[in-house]
């Protein structure tokens, strides 16, 4: 199948770049939030994301128009029916997206496609939600989605092959460079980033080097665009923190265990970029 029509669930950090690149690779598309003012705000932050690379002359002032005159936005999800693609991208809460995913299933025709953007919950718990589970996939992108090439198309034991071509195809025609994983907790990147993240805080709790040393040791040592601390603070403590509980539940090894370090500075508000504070201090 092609996709020409997609709607997106969310219009948060991630709905909202998912949906900016969708309009931008030409496609219609349609952003859904649950109420006016947390749409308006989303459809602000793609504007001004808009605006500034016309500034920079990185877009077309002509480009930027047409792109958001192929974007809109609702509060009703009934809106999302004639999609052939829709992409939920809500909050990371299992029963929040098992209920948005009963309800889509309820007002999408058969042939549509849904998928969650999830990067840690089973996509199969949700796939078997609906009535549809071989037209179930995830499609995982990357922050910031206008900027990051990869998208993590994510197969269940259900997902029929056409499916998954589809979802490769979008990516491409996203201009991402989609990759192939099964339904596994962390799919591919964060299977192997997290480990990875964790290890980092714990030979920092050890004494073993500065957080500075660390982070310059693993960008200048290994060619990585920015030390684990760095990226801990941009990705949000809470997250990697959600996500590594999420891990040590399903698997039970101890690479997996979040750190007590890591779970005092999320219980003392310490999440990184987003709050201010985090490995770094953002209050300047």
């Amino acid at each position: 199948m092609q996709v020409r029509r997609v709607g997106v669930v969310g219009c948060g950090l991630m709905g909202g770049g998912i949906a900016q690149v969708t309009a931008t690779a030409g496609l219609e598309t349609i952003v859904r939030e649950v109420d006016e003012a947390t749409l308006q705000r989303g459809l602000q932050a793609i504007e001004e994301r808009l605006d500034r690379a016309v500034a920079r002359q990185r877009l077309e002032k002509g480009e930027r128009d047409a792109i958001r005159a192929r974007l809109r936005g609702t509060t009703e999800l009934e809106q999302l029916a004639a999609c052939d693609l829709v992409i939920e991208a809500v909050t990371e809460q299992k029963q929040v997206k098992l209920e948005l995913f009963r309800a889509l299933d309820a007002v999408c025709p058969p042939e549509t496609l849904l998928a969650s953007n999830t990067s840690s919950l089973s996509i199969t718990e949700m796939a078997v939600a609906t009535r549809r589970p071989h037209r179930f996939l995830g499609l995982h992108f990357f922050n910031p989605v206008p900027v990051m090439q990869l998208v993590e198309v994510v197969r269940t034991l259900l997902t029929e092959p056409e499916a998954v071509e589809a979802g490769c195809a979008f990516a491409r025609t996203l201009g991402k460079t989609p990759v192939v994983a099964r339904d596994r907790p962390g799919f591919i990147v964060n299977r192997l980033l997290v480990p990875y993240l964790l290890d980092a805080i714990r030979v920092y709790d050890e004494g073993l080097a500065s957080i500075e040393d660390i982070d310059e040791a693993m960008r200048l040592g290994c060619g990585y665009p920015m030390g684990p601390f760095t990226l801990l603070d941009f990705v949000g403590l809470d997250t990697t923190y959600y996500i590594a509980n999420v891990f040590f539940e399903e698997f039970r090894e101890p690479r997996y265990a979040p750190p007590t370090l890591l779970k005092q500075m999320v219980l003392a508000g310490r999440l990184g970029r987003k709050s201010g504070r985090g490995f770094y201090d953002y209050g300047g």
